[in-house]
């Protein structure tokens, strides 16, 4: 090919040696921050672990066994870790939690116990009291309205070809920002709890709909976390939804991996269920996906590398979908770390969901202004389909929207209104951004109640701006 040719490409190089010439300084290190993973024995400076040897550290049995769910028992194991005061304002959290709480001692090894109030981490798991704000007044316990889609319980059906499976309601670690608080875990102070246990009974009729049903192709299983499903259980729901020939894919989503990693490093029994799932998925030209859920860098370790390693030799693609949170994600050096981090252990980074009106959650929170900011730093960081898509799950069931797609936004009173015409057409939804994050202009409107439903009559006479 001649060097004009119109599809060659231009070299530029040294005149004196011919060597290719850099077109980029050098790299600086800091750039390649996300492939330095947390190893070794981390976990011996918590007290109660400090004996503990990697073998039993990285046996799920063990990690469940000690796992914490009292203020108390989280006192046992940090011993002179952690102040009486964070230790009161910690029992004053759970009290006033719409969750429970469950914490391994792997997770609670990751959490810098040198400043517990500011760490990322503690905050999306650990309750403290002094934190909380008042809920949003727009706020509802099922606020993405997945129990009004639901044709039976624990599954819901709002798009045209997907649902959603909620097999079961229980998880390895209970979120402070759970937008399915109204069913998940234990009854608290705050909340009772719908119940969605694992019942043969239940999940029959959930089959029955799906399979009565010819437009749906993809089914979420979720819950709860399918990381507590049992292996028997992970082979019959996966089986029964692969056999029925309308269904093309399912995903399994968990939030444990992130949490404990150690059970596919060690409970052969799972792994195997979801592989023999993923196997007969590609036998019958279907697809079988793990979904799991990263929010900060730090909770990707090489514990994290080495039991995705795992799923990646046997050819299970991994998404990742985080929740952008206040003090945790939402500044573009963490935001774009955890983007990169993931790509290199093999997750493709897909959804960052503005974070749901959640009860008790408030202090978490965002402004869509904030996610809409944070795009734009990730977007062009990395390759696209390594680059997440920042989205609204839009309150009252208008589904996930992105970030950019607002019909109008108005940033003093934090209202943005939302449509879905491939969902539910002609409605409108509402996204509230968190009071205490708005002008005080807008903080003033929220406290009168008599504006409340005046600035939602505002917005709907607002175009894009």
């Amino acid at each position: 090919m001649s060097p004009n040719a119109p599809n060659s490409l231009p070299v530029i190089s040294d005149s004196a040696s011919c060597a290719p010439r850099a077109l980029k300084p050098a790299v600086d290190p800091a750039t390649l921050k996300h492939r330095d993973l947390l190893d070794g024995d981390f976990w011996r400076k918590i007290p109660a672990y400090k004996d503990v040897s990697e073998e039993t550290f990285v046996d799920h049995k063990w990690q469940s066994k000690h796992t914490i769910t009292r203020a108390d028992k989280l006192l046992d194991a940090l011993q002179n870790l952690a102040s009486e005061g964070f230790i009161k304002d910690l029992e004053a959290g759970f009290k006033r939690a719409p969750m429970a709480v469950r914490v391994s001692p792997y997770l609670l090894s990751l959490i810098n116990w040198d400043d517990p109030y500011s760490d990322p981490l503690r905050i999306q798991f650990l309750p403290l009291g002094s934190r909380f704000l008042p809920d949003h007044p727009k706020l509802g316990l099922d606020s993405l309205g997945e129990q009004a889609d639901a044709p039976t319980p624990g599954l819901t059906h709002r798009y045209s070809d997907k649902a959603l499976f909620l097999a079961i309601d229980t998880c390895p670690v209970y979120c402070r920002f759970c937008t399915r608080s109204y069913a998940v875990g234990l009854d608290t102070e705050e909340v009772e709890k719908v119940s969605l246990k694992a019942s043969g009974d239940r999940w029959d009729k959930a089959f029955e709909y799906v399979a009565s049903r010819p437009e749906l192709e993809d089914i979420v299983i979720s819950g709860g976390d399918s990381y507590n499903l049992r292996a028997a259980w992970v082979r019959e729901i996966g089986t029964r939804l692969l056999e029925m020939p309308n269904i093309r894919r399912i995903r399994f989503a968990s939030k444990g991996l992130a949490v404990m990693p150690q059970k596919l490093l060690t409970d052969d029994e799972w792994v195997e269920a979801l592989v023999e799932v993923h196997t007969l998925g590609r036998a019958l030209g279907k697809e079988v996906c793990f979904h799991t859920h990263f929010n900060h860098p730090n909770e990707i370790t090489a514990h994290s590398q080495r039991a995705l390693s795992r799923l990646f030799m046997e050819g299970i693609t991994v998404r990742n979908q985080s929740v952008l949170i206040r003090g945790v994600n939402d500044t573009p050096e963490v935001m774009g770390l955890l983007v990169k981090r993931l790509s290199y252990i093999n997750v493709h980074p897909y959804y960052v969901y503005i974070h749901d009106l959640v009860k008790g959650g408030e202090d978490m929170r965002t402004s869509l202004q904030t996610a809409l900011d944070l795009e734009k730093h990730v977007r062009g960081l990395t390759a696209g389909f390594n680059t997440p898509t920042f989205v609204v799950d839009a309150p009252g069931g208008g589904g996930k929207r992105n970030a950019h797609s607002y019909e109008a936004y108005d940033r003093v009173t934090g209202v943005s209104r939302w449509e879905a015409p491939s969902v539910k057409a002609g409605q409108s939804f509402y996204y509230f951004d968190p009071v205490d994050q708005l002008p005080e202009e807008g903080r003033a409107r929220w406290a009168d109640p008599g504006e409340r439903e005046k600035m939602i009559r505002e917005i709907n006479e607002q175009r894009r701006g």
